[in-house]
């Protein structure tokens, strides 16, 4: 009986233990990211009993946040550049910068079969609508941006591009059909809740025709004392959280693997 008190008793201790070094971490996020992160950020409080909030949006709208003092700990970015502007700035800790993933981006339709034509599709221009991030604030946009003016059609297609705020925005346009084609993030489109999902086609945009969109995060100023902080960029670079990464259609540095 003393054995089974003992056995409870020391239970309970664990318990205490763990819930008293219990912490709570808040991250801005790309809004590329947002379902991969999730993932990551259900598995990673089951792990170690951490929580982490998220709040997502473009790039360049969440640095602003930053900027003015919005309550983030974590900053997670869909760009190397931004990070770095926030180090610039003081607003980092510069021993917490890494490149957490690569963004792939496609051209996605649920009706016109750009999974064989997309440049002849994109050179005919015959849709009213073509989606794309905003190349000033979202990198996704910026590359797609590039790829068109790489392949000359920029300037006949700019008055057909309907630009969303984010990548998310320039998806839904798609999705809802509001456009006939868009730029978007394979991670979109492979993950089984998307209304894309096995759905259209898509082409995936040769590497070589944009830069790579390398995603960047750093620890905030605010949250350098962090325990939770620290333990999720930890995280970010463990087996499980690269498999989900790679699931959602990223590619991974081989500087993250090799860590």
């Amino acid at each position: 009986m003393k054995s089974i008190i003992f056995a409870v008793l020391f239970s309970l201790a664990l318990s205490h233990h763990s819930t008293l070094f219990a912490a709570e971490v808040t991250a801005a996020v790309a809004a590329n990211f947002t379902k991969t992160i999730e993932e990551i950020g259900h598995a990673f409080t089951k792990d170690t009993e951490h929580t982490i909030r998220f709040s997502f949006g473009p790039t360049g709208k969440l640095f602003a946040q930053i900027k003015n003092g919005a309550p983030f700990d974590l900053f997670f970015a869909a760009d190397e550049k931004t990070p770095q502007a926030a180090l610039d700035e003081n607003l980092a800790i510069a021993s917490s910068y890494f490149v957490y993933a690569q963004g792939v981006l496609a051209l996605y339709s649920p009706t016109l079969p750009v999974a064989t034509q997309a440049e002849e599709i994109l050179k005919q221009a015959q849709f009213r609508h073509l989606s794309i991030a905003n190349p000033r604030v979202a990198p996704y946009g910026l590359q797609a941006e590039n790829y068109l003016k790489a392949l000359g059609f920029y300037d006949q297609l700019e008055r057909k591009l309907v630009n969303g705020e984010s990548i998310t925005h320039a998806f839904q346009y798609v999705a809802t059909r509001n456009a006939e084609l868009g730029f978007v993030a394979l991670s979109q489109l492979v993950d089984p809740e998307s209304p894309a999902y096995e759905k259209g086609e898509y082409f995936l945009i040769p590497q070589e025709k944009y830069d790579p969109i390398n995603q960047a995060a750093v620890i905030t100023k605010r949250g350098e004392n962090n325990q939770a902080a620290a333990a999720f960029m930890d995280y970010m670079k463990s087996p499980k959280a690269i498999a989900i990464i790679e699931r959602y259609g990223y590619r991974i540095p081989q500087s993250v693997v090799s860590d």
